[in-house]
């Protein structure tokens, strides 16, 4: 996925978007397109604990015949928190819901599907420029079948992985990492 995020009117207030490029065999394609707006509720880069809640807006720009988006409009409420447990360790959750009221299955059925998840990860801060992460990710995922007619479909999944940091002096900052 591509993200772009920005801050608006000062840090407390943050849009982004994500353009996701996703790999269904055998087809690969754009996925439905996430607008964010993230409110800096609690702390900022240097407090111990920050809470962010974001709200998404997510277009469906995939193709739901390929498995590729969800066929409607949706809505994403997202709560995470960062906890900085030492100078070398801070650890990040994430609780999250997504409600898309006119889901389409693959065949053209329509309904409402609602989405779960959870999220947690540790990163090692090894360099101010170099991490490492250990994240953990649980999805509990509602598809449409047919008229009248949903599937759940649960995942859990443990990654590590690094992230580094390009910092220019204009003030950009590029994170490029691998899982």
């Amino acid at each position: 996925a591509f993200t772009q995020e920005w801050p608006v009117g000062g840090l407390k207030h943050q849009f982004s978007y994500a353009v996701p490029i996703q790999r269904v065999k055998p087809d690969t394609g754009l996925g439905d397109i996430q607008l964010n707006y993230r409110y800096q509720l609690l702390g900022d880069g240097d407090a111990p604990i920050a809470v962010a809640p974001r709200v998404s807006l997510l277009l469906p720009a995939g193709d739901e015949r390929k498995g590729l988006g969800s066929g409607g409009p949706g809505l994403e409420l997202q709560l995470p928190a960062s906890v900085v447990h030492s100078p070398r360790l801070v650890t990040h959750w994430n609780a999250g819901v997504t409600v898309t009221p006119s889901a389409r299955s693959a065949d053209g059925a329509k309904g409402r599907a609602t989405d779960y998840s959870l999220g947690q990860s540790f990163v090692w801060l090894l360099r101010s420029d170099f991490n490492v992460l250990l994240e953990t990710v649980w999805s509990s995922e509602q598809s449409i079948e047919g008229p009248g007619v949903r599937a759940r479909n649960r995942s859990a999944f443990v990654s590590p992985g690094m992230r580094w940091a390009f910092n220019f002096e204009s003030g950009l900052q590029i994170v490029p990492g691998v899982a």
